[in-house]
């Protein structure tokens, strides 16, 4: 994962072992990141194995295992979009040829040969197990040659390590941009030497010295990875206020935002100074940062401070700016200017696309698809979000459904409206030509940080991160729901090998949670649950201070264990009468019972637990119903008049309900079950 473009298998494997082996040839075998990246091959294979591979980088006419040939030397320049990620990688008699044009496609395709890895299938007592890469002809490229993740490290500072990590798990799914989100109302999070104050009032001590940036923008691009940074502008500003007020509308003071939501706090796009003080920011910043991308955000401006001031209303008259948009566009025309200047392309998101943009001005669509489709009808170059939003919590399945070129489905819980039943909506990629399809550079997840912190953020993008990347990188025919999550499985182990922490760190934080008492009974009940979906939660209490340590923030987005159980009921039901099978889902329901009533004493005395004792008691109702509902089936007895809706008016609270800040996601299957059986006699 990803699926690459072309694959063949044939009988036999290689062998990997302690003989293991690399030789580098071709015009490219001297790339820096080609070398590092073959170094990082032999500590993942003995952390995968087990086996002590002691690096054995051997000279190109040596009989290598695994022989790689880069034909071309790379350009000098910073690593850009377009560059070659093309591979063909072939295991066969007894040895592995990895192959690419360029240094970029030896890294993807090292990722592939990782993947390959894996335990041989042994028999008999006396078997000794081993590894190996199975025969396999592939032929590899990507779909899309934008690829990213939108980090946010505004809202929660986000550590160095967790950031790297990061890049650890972007590369291992071939994806290769990394959009740091570096400023926002809560934060500052970058040293300027240029302006000091930006991070002294801005950060509350918390942000990366430029030392730092330049050590990750090295370790991204050992890796494949470009960065992009982006400073949020002329909204989203909060942050940028409390050391220089001179840049806002208001009076002031100013203070960096402890909530969420959109705050009114605005640069004042009248003043002169505001673009001298901009000039000399962004210079500073492209000095810093050689991608040639640079994102000056522009969205969610709330006008109200612009249109309260006498000095901009008047400014607006006297430039015949009719509103608060256009005065955006004339200030978003004015930084571009300053970006170009500094030899970058502005990114925005899709609010900036307005009359009069230059159409040099990359748009990013996070409001739905129909923005990225008009951008690239008016010629500008895009990249999609919506739909890609992992801090939403959504399922992989709905952002494997996702598309930039497609018509994208209604999300979790929401009916398509009648005009997607009936067909593709007015404007969709139908009409785009194939050069205006050209101009959808591909797409970006997003990681909004307002509920994660350095100890779940693995969580929260992990393993639906990996689905996400398959959807920019492989053909787009490939769409099995049911292969991707037997892959993302498998995935997600890998990528624990490589050393995310995903489920870990989930364990060690419910461990925490349970105090002195065993922690199993708990870890059983959140295996069925998730968090709310959406942004319910942050309406709720939450500001950037507040603990990230409760049941919803220790449990995954996604319950492999829930759907699995859905999956089945619907396996089950599906079944003729006489063939089914209800053993393994009424052992489900049963250990999901005697879970809950286990957790009762460690919900009862552990005080960050106790506000969240009605997610026992709906477990406890859940599996009830379920197992009596299987009992009817199976019997073929009618149950008591009144039994079926009293059931389904017990589980009308649970399905699709949050109980807490959680859901219990065993409900929709439970409540199939409950619908199947008979009307009761009366």
């Amino acid at each position: 994962m990803p699926w690459p473009a072309s694959v063949t298998t044939a009988a036999g494997s290689v062998a990997i072992d302690v003989t293991f082996s690399v030789a580098i040839s071709g015009a490219g075998a001297n790339d820096p990141r080609v070398k590092a990246a073959v170094e990082r091959i032999f500590p993942r294979l003995a952390r995968q194995t087990g086996i002590q591979t002691l690096p054995r980088i051997v000279p190109e006419s040596n009989d290598a295992t695994l022989r790689i040939v880069v034909e071309k030397k790379d350009h000098k320049a910073p690593q850009r979009l377009g560059d070659d990620e093309r591979y063909s990688l072939e295991v066969s008699g007894g040895h592995i040829r990895l192959s690419s044009d360029e240094p970029l496609g030896a890294i993807r395709g090292i990722e592939t040969f990782l993947q390959l890895v894996q335990q041989n299938t042994t028999a008999g007592s006396n078997a000794q197990p081993g590894f190996s890469v199975p025969a396999v002809v592939i032929h590899d490229e990507p779909r899309f040659g934008w690829r990213g993740l939108s980090l946010d490290v505004s809202r929660h500072f986000v550590s160095v390590e967790v950031v790297k990590r990061t890049l650890d798990g972007m590369a291992a799914v071939k994806l290769n941009v990394l959009h740091w989100h570096l400023s926002d109302d809560q934060g500052f999070r970058i040293e300027s030497k240029k302006f000091p104050r930006l991070q002294q009032y801005g950060s509350n001590g918390l942000y990366y010295t430029q030392a730092e940036v330049r050590d990750v923008i090295a370790y991204a691009r050992d890796r494949g990875i470009r960065i992009v940074p982006e400073f949020d502008m002329p909204g989203h500003a909060t942050s940028w206020l409390p050391g220089y007020p001179q840049l806002g509308v208001g009076p002031g003071p100013y203070q960096i935002g402890p909530g969420y939501g959109i705050l009114s706090d605005l640069v004042d796009p009248t003043k002169q100074s505001t673009y001298r003080f901009l000039d000399g920011f962004i210079g500073e910043m492209a000095k810093l940062f050689p991608d040639e991308y640079f994102h000056i955000g522009g969205d969610e401006v709330a006008p109200k401070q612009w249109n309260d001031s006498p000095r901009v209303r008047a400014f607006m008259q006297k430039h015949n700016l009719a509103d608060a948009k256009a005065l955006q566009t004339y200030f978003n025309q004015r930084v571009q200017k300053i970006v170009a200047k500094n030899h970058k392309h502005m990114v925005g998101w899709d609010e900036v696309l307005q009359p009069d943009l230059p159409k040099s001005v990359v748009i990013q669509s996070w409001r739905g698809q129909k923005s990225l489709w008009e951008a690239a009808r008016e010629g500008y170059q895009g990249i999609l979000s919506a739909g890609y939003y992992l801090d939403l919590m959504n399922p992989a399945s709905y952002h494997y459904s996702i598309d930039p070129l497609k018509v994208p489905p209604p999300p979790p819980g929401r009916q398509e409206d009648e005009q997607n039943e009936a067909g593709p909506k007015p404007g969709t990629p139908t009409d785009l030509t194939p050069e205006q399809q050209k101009l959808i550079l591909g797409g970006e997840a997003a990681m909004w940080e307002e509920l994660a912190t350095d100890e779940n953020l693995d969580s929260r993008l992990w393993p639906r991160l990996a689905a996400v990347a398959e959807r920019f990188w492989s053909p787009a025919d490939v769409t099995s729901i049911s292969s991707m999550y037997a892959r993302l499985e498998v995935t997600n182990r890998w990528l624990e090998w490589l050393g995310l922490t995903q489920r870990s760190g989930l364990e060690l934080m419910r461990q925490r949670l349970a105090g002195a008492m065993p922690h199993q009974p708990l870890d059983t009940v959140a295996s069925i649950l998730e968090p709310v979906k959406g942004y319910s939660r942050h309406a709720d209490r939450y500001t950037t201070s507040t603990p990230l340590n409760r049941l919803a923030d220790a449990i995954a987005p996604e319950s492999d264990a829930a759907r699995e159980f859905r999956d089945a009921v619907d396996a089950y039901l599906a079944s003729p009468k006489g063939q089914r099978n209800s053993a393994a889902l009424q052992q489900s329901l049963a250990k999901w019972a005697q879970a809950a009533e286990s957790a009762r004493p460690i919900f009862q005395n552990e005080c960050l637990l106790t506000q969240d004792m009605p997610v026992l008691d709906a477990v406890t109702t859940l599996s009830k119903a379920g197992e009596e509902a299987l009992s009817y089936l199976e019997s073929g007895n009618p149950p008591p008049a009144d039994w079926k809706q009293r059931r389904q008016g017990a589980l009308s609270a649970y399905v699709n309900k949050r109980v807490g800040d959680v859901l219990v996601q065993i409900a929709p299957g439970v409540e199939k079950l409950v619908d199947a059986v008979p009307a009761g006699v009366q």
